[in-house]
């Protein structure tokens, strides 16, 4: 017997690569877990008859010879499958798109970091040329859109985008999708999110906005997550976590968001024995106290910035200054000389403008050249910290127009990040 299985609180993503496997091999059985997401809940509410699917309970595990596994690679997040972990024997495949090393060993392993887990399926079955219905192929499609934010995370590759117009070629169907992947918010969550900004402690990690929210959960609420991404936006912090404590079963749910790709919740949560996505993740512990939790996140966050790439990785130091006395003559041969297009003015060890070939054109006689930098220089120029990331660096770039940012920690200037350091970074092409 051959069956395939998802991890707990299964998503769309975990659904999707589930009966595509399925489709691929349809003398497989399909089990899904217990506990699913509530999206997913209501949509195979609608569409359960078109689908083979069981539950654990369902399943003669004696009888399974070949185990395929979606969407993770560890076995604590499998449902009732303990019995399997060690039998002799047993071939076990995993298809999995996240990074951390996993407790699975198995036969064969397909592993990429890519968007969805759907997509792996995907390229299979275009290699196998499976013909797909419309409502399967929305199923596959809801499962990347799901994973990807519609096509718009960091983690989307090339190959989500591709496998997602695959899809709409074999029919999928947009509004149904639309229509799933919209999170359910009722009186509950309502009632918990104002627990959370009531309590919400924001602080900041090496120049990253952070807030960390608790709330006591009694008795069963679908669908938290809805809730730390409604907390993320409403205070407007880098990355939100959300501790609920349950004091009946003794336990704590973690779920954090992230719109920062220097904030990792996937590996901060892994190290908390969960699991996820640089953007979303969730972990789960028991007989732990809230507040010890929260010190414990705060913690990780330090040790993950420190592992994340910055602005202090990619600027360059010591930086060529000039100061605000200096005449404008002797700025333009600094540039000319260094091969620059803008230098910090300092004074007394701190940024207080910028002067770039761009303020030349303001000049209209040349005896201005005499004239002192001061005169001249850009004031209250844009300046940025060495814990802050390339995108943060670039999107300052973006809005307020300039070429090169002064690095600046406690006030003082430690080095310089410009256009092109940033460009080199999001192309790849910085040094081995």
């Amino acid at each position: 017997m051959q069956i395939v299985t998802t991890h707990k609180n299964t998503d769309f993503d975990g659904l999707a690569a589930t009966l595509a496997v399925t489709f691929l091999y349809p003398e497989t059985t399909a089990v899904l877990p217990r506990a699913l997401n509530p999206n997913v809940k209501a949509f195979l509410s609608i569409h359960k008859d078109l689908f083979a699917i069981k539950t654990p309970v369902d399943i003669d595990l004696n009888a399974v010879t070949r185990l395929i596994v979606v969407d993770t690679n560890q076995w604590k997040r499998l449902d009732r499958m303990e019995a399997l972990k060690n039998r002799a024997g047993l071939e076990i495949v995993v298809y999995d798109h996240h990074d951390e090393a996993g407790t699975i060993r198995a036969s064969k392993e397909t592993r990429e970091s890519i968007g969805a887990v759907t997509t792996l399926l995907v390229r299979e079955l275009r290699h196998h040329r499976t013909p797909l219905t419309p409502i399967q192929a929305t199923l596959l499609l809801t499962g990347i859109y799901e994973d990807t934010g519609h096509l718009t995370f960091p983690s989307t590759t090339a190959e989500d985008v591709y496998a997602a117009g695959w899809l709409l070629e074999k029919g999928a169907d947009l509004d149904i999708l639309s229509t799933f992947l919209k999170p359910a918010y009722s009186e509950k969550h309502k009632a918990v999110l104002f627990t959370l900004l009531q309590n919400a402690r924001r602080t900041k990690v090496k120049g990253h906005r952070i807030s960390i929210g608790r709330a006591p959960i009694h008795g069963h609420i679908d669908n938290l997550a809805v809730v730390v991404r409604m907390l993320l936006e409403i205070v407007n912090v880098d990355a939100a976590f959300g501790i609920f404590s349950n004091s009946d079963k003794r336990r704590c749910m973690i779920i954090g968001r992230s719109q920062s790709d220097a904030i990792d919740v996937g590996a901060i949560l892994r190290s908390m024995g969960g699991g996820g996505h640089p953007r979303a993740a969730s972990a789960q512990i028991k007989d732990a106290n809230p507040e010890a939790v929260e010190q414990w996140i705060l913690e990780l966050i330090r040790g993950n910035q420190q592992a994340s790439v910055q602005v202090s990785d990619l600027m360059s130091f010591p930086v060529i200054t000039i100061s605000p006395g200096a005449s404008m003559e002797e700025a333009a041969r600094m540039l000319r000389q260094k091969g620059i297009t803008g230098v910090p003015v300092v004074s007394k060890g701190r940024v207080v403008g910028m002067i770039s070939r761009r303020d030349f054109s303001r000049l209209r006689k040349e005896s201005q050249l005499q004239r002192p930098v001061k005169s001249f220089m850009s004031v209250n120029p844009q300046c940025i910290e060495p814990g802050k990331s390339p995108m943060q660096a670039a999107q300052i770039m973006v809005k307020h127009d300039v070429g090169r940012l002064p690095v600046v920690e406690d006030g003082r200037l430690i080095g310089i990040v410009s256009r092109s350091d940033i460009m080199r970074y999001f192309y790849d092409l910085l040094p081995d």
